[in-house]
């Protein structure tokens, strides 16, 4: 029987989870995606259509597509001249569906059945709801995009997240939590694409009556704009007060970052985030696995073929009896 695993997030984080767990068999995937964008050629077609944001479901669908290549680069392509100038092929697409299909359901099931996706993709909500920020000095700032880039000063902090108006689980998203074998937690933006889904009515309460064990794949670096400063504990300290529930492990990238990435990031606010073991085990995580797990390349990512292999693992050790 497959092991069914719902994986949690959005953004890139999400895709380069998803792409590696692809390639093992036996695993039942089912990603939970937020539904919140505001900016970029999501956040325009939200605004001028009154369509759900379709990015990171388009970005899942594509890391669990086992289409060809093409199909897939197509959906990801970017037109570059005007007067398409920043649109994407695969969020148009999304669109024409779901104005021919008459909502964003059909769209979602279509595009899943086009790229032969492994799993399932599931909007947290269908509700349209914005994510807003309360920052420590009482400023409230309103869209994803205004808080998760600093357009506002980043020495402020956040004080807490909350969606207005209020939007309600999709029945199937909570299905996949309360009924799957394990929960996961993939990296990214930890205000703007992991916690927004657990703002969404029903979702916590899910995750708490869950008996699948929670894991969190920490984030590489720190942002600016959200998480300058924090720990690896502080970011399961920020699930945990949303969820209800403090993961039952963490999976952390152990190993060293190459000087001249983090001077790029440093340029801008960005750091490691420290592993702080010890705290995390105050928290109440009882597993905290190290791993090689980041990628090769000219930006700080997780490689979903390493990340991947240390998660099966993870798998099989929280299961077994």
């Amino acid at each position: 029987m497959a092991l069914a695993v719902t994986v949690i997030g959005g953004g890139t984080g999400s895709f380069h989870i998803l792409k590696g767990l692809r390639g093992h068999a036996g695993l039942d995937i089912r990603s939970v995606v937020t539904v919140m964008d505001s900016g970029g050629d999501s956040g325009r077609l939200r605004d001028e259509f009154g369509v759900l944001p379709p990015g990171d479901a388009r970005r899942c669908m594509i890391a669990l597509s086992e289409e060809s290549e093409l199909l897939r680069d197509l959906f990801s392509y970017r037109f570059q001249d005007a007067p398409l100038e920043g649109r994407q092929f695969g969020n148009l697409f999304f669109l024409a569906l779901t104005k021919v299909l008459g909502d964003e359901r059909g769209a979602y099931e279509a595009v899943g059945r086009l790229l032969k996706i492994r799993g399932r993709v599931i909007a947290v909500t269908w509700d349209h709801a914005h994510l807003h920020a309360e920052l420590e000095d009482g400023t409230v700032v309103e869209g994803e995009a205004d808080i998760g880039v600093p357009r506002r000063d980043p020495a402020v902090p956040i004080r807490r997240v909350f969606l207005h108006p209020q939007a309600r689980a999709n029945p199937e998203a909570l299905r996949a939590i309360r009924e799957c074998d394990i929960v996961l937690f993939a990296p990214g933006d930890l205000y703007t694409s992991t916690i927004p889904n657990l703002l969404v009515t029903g979702i916590a309460d899910a995750l708490r009556a869950a008996k699948a064990p929670v894991i969190y794949v920490v984030n590489l670096m720190t942002r600016a704009s959200e998480t300058a400063g924090y720990t690896a504990s502080r970011h399961v300290a920020a699930i945990a007060r949303y969820g209800g529930r403090t993961p039952d492990a963490v999976l952390a990238h152990r190993g060293a970052i190459p000087g001249e990435l983090l001077a790029r990031y440093a340029s801008e606010g960005s750091a490691p985030v420290a592993v702080d073991v010890e705290a995390l085990r105050g928290l109440g995580v009882k597993t905290v696995r190290l791993a090689d797990i980041m990628s090769r390349t000219s930006l700080v990512r997780h490689d979903p073929a390493r990340t991947a292999e240390a998660l099966v693992t993870l798998f099989g050790e929280l299961r077994r009896p």
